[in-house]
């Protein structure tokens, strides 16, 4: 069973490196958390290296401006590594020619890579950011189209894995979303960010090159909301994790402001995730 904490320094001694998710743990979309940003500039100040891990499909420099906006504290980590990075790789070792779904927003992905936007017929690939508009849109608008690919053999590049992210008191679906109907429709996708391996490579050795020696895989601690993204990915990696139970998933034990922990550890173990700690926001 997950131990609840009061605050981050409660367990700040345990460790050398955090990995902390963004979206849901800093910001709602809307606004920060500013408590959460004071433990993480705190935890800083107590000597641990902070490195923000996000599954956005931007490129971590054109995140920075977007934190500062929200009101994150710039001071509140050292490095981000997002999913936009690990997959301008994937992106960057497949075909030249793609078709790209995502909002105006996210066409950094693309900057600078070798690639060319065709039209749908003339693919080799399917780079999919997001939806064009997440607003109003859903992924059964886009099945007629993504079967079309999945007739042809196209592979899906996803460059934001989550299902859905809270904007404001708002669930709004992401890419993740529009790559888990491709895969039901028998669709190849492939995925660099959170849960999957290279993001976490990624953090971790930017985490070692703020410390400039080796990482203690022991001494890690993760931090996220995310039950297929954050928690999944800890637990794949092996890494301590400190479950935000106030984030996307709070409807399913949480009444208002009140946790229902027995509901709370039945949500857990049905997903068999076993964090070392929670806490409803990071304080």
């Amino acid at each position: 069973m997950a131990e609840r904490i009061g605050s981050l320094s409660d367990i700040v001694e345990h460790y050398d490196v955090i990995l902390c998710d963004v979206w849901g743990v800093l910001h709602n979309g809307v606004s920060s958390f500013p408590d959460a940003s004071i433990a993480l500039r705190k935890a800083r100040e107590s000597g641990l290296t902070v490195v923000l891990i996000t599954n956005s499909p931007r490129p971590s420099k054109g995140v920075i401006p977007q934190l500062e906006g929200l009101g994150v504290l710039t001071e509140a980590y050292d490095r981000i590594v997002t999913s936009g990075d690990v997959t301008r790789k994937l992106i960057a070792e497949g075909p030249r020619k793609i078709y790209f779904i995502g909002a105006d927003r996210d066409h950094p992905l693309l900057e600078g890579l070798d690639v060319v936007q065709v039209a749908e017929e003339d693919a080799d690939v399917l780079v999919c950011a997001g939806f064009v508009d997440d607003e109003v849109e859903t992924p059964e608008m886009y099945r007629d189209m993504l079967a079309r690919f999945v007739a042809r053999d196209i592979p899906m590049i996803c460059a934001n894995p989550d299902l859905v992210v809270e904007r404001g008191h708002r669930l709004i679906p992401c890419a993740g979303a529009l790559a888990a109907l491709y895969e039901e429709l028998g669709g190849d996708t492939r995925i660099a960010g959170k849960p999957h391996a290279p993001i976490y490579a990624a953090s971790l050795a930017a985490a070692a090159d703020e410390q400039r020696a080796g990482i203690n895989l022991g001494r890690v601690l993760a931090i996220g909301d995310g039950m297929p993204t954050d928690v999944k990915g800890a637990i794949s990696e092996g890494l301590d994790l400190l479950y935000i139970s106030a984030g996307i998933h709070a409807r399913d034990y949480m009444e208002g402001s009140t946790t229902d922990e027995a509901a709370l550890d039945a949500f857990l173990e049905s997903h068999q995730a076993r964090p070392r700690w929670w806490i409803p926001r990071l304080a």
